[in-house]
């Protein structure tokens, strides 16, 4: 079976997209399917989230990207049960100006992601917080995109710029890319904002706003610091739970059901 590539993009910082990439992938894991993260953003905060020393690395996806390195002799095994990773560190900063000069520069992780889609079950892209040609080519190699959302004042903001950029690579690059669906993070049900903003990107998503909502919670901010999921690292914290219901409702909806 072939894996099903899904990048997690806003280009809006700060919305919960690397801690929606770690913690739905530990969850999936712990249902056993095997889930491999594509970490494309030079922060790197999914590599160090999951409890990879970032300086330490021999190689990265910036091997893969720019000197066509197989992604085989780059993939780790992560602190969470059935999730591997291709690492991300500051090297991947000037790959984008490096990729200008490439041939099909916009294609370039999909022809890495080629060999490996057999050998898991989710491969999920985390993007850095830009339109550039890194999230491009995570856009330009997937089947879908999950697009988290925070529940603040300006949710909604910037997100028509990013659907009109999913619509480009769909009509450019990717005719079949869709979106996954909408994860809301950071919710806090004590404030009439944060439930005003679910009512206004349900509205604004007809029909592919996940249901389980990712609530505020110390422990999904603490998890990181320790290179664990909160999954791993409090499993019976309101954050584990909710990434737990998120992966249970991800999974039945991908595999089509309604």
């Amino acid at each position: 079976m072939m894996a099903r590539i899904i990048t997690i993009f806003n280009q809006k910082g700060g919305v919960g997209k690397t801690t929606t990439v770690i913690n739905l992938a530990a969850a999936l894991g712990k249902l056993d399917k095997k889930v491999l993260i594509v970490d494309i953003d030079p922060q790197g905060n999914a590599t160090s989230g999951l409890g990879i020393e970032k300086k330490d690395l021999e190689l990265s996806v910036y091997d893969c990207l720019i000197n066509g390195i197989s992604p085989d002799g780059v993939i780790l095994k992560t602190s969470a049960k059935n999730v591997d990773i291709i690492p991300s560190n500051v090297d991947l900063a000037g790959a984008e100006i490096e990729m200008i000069e490439m041939e099909g520069r916009e294609l370039t992780l999909k022809r890495t992601l080629g060999d490996i889609t057999e050998d898991y079950d989710f491969i999920f892209i985390d993007c850095p917080p830009s339109l550039g040609l890194l999230s491009i080519n995570g856009l330009s190699a997937s089947h879908s995109v999950l697009i988290p959302i925070q529940c603040e004042y300006y949710a909604l903001e910037g997100v028509s710029q990013l659907v009109d950029t999913i619509m480009l690579v769909k009509r450019g690059l990717n005719p079949d890319l869709e979106v996954e669906g909408v994860v809301l993070s950071m919710f806090d049900g004590r404030t009439n904002l944060s439930i005003q903003v679910v009512e206004e990107v349900k509205k604004y998503f007809r029909g592919k706003v996940y249901t389980s909502i990712i609530p505020r919670n110390v422990r999904l901010a603490e998890a990181p610091s320790y290179g664990l999921s909160v999954v791993d690292y409090d499993p019976k914290s309101r954050g584990a739970e909710a990434y737990g219901d998120l992966a249970e409702e991800f999974l039945y909806l991908s595999e089509g059901g309604f």
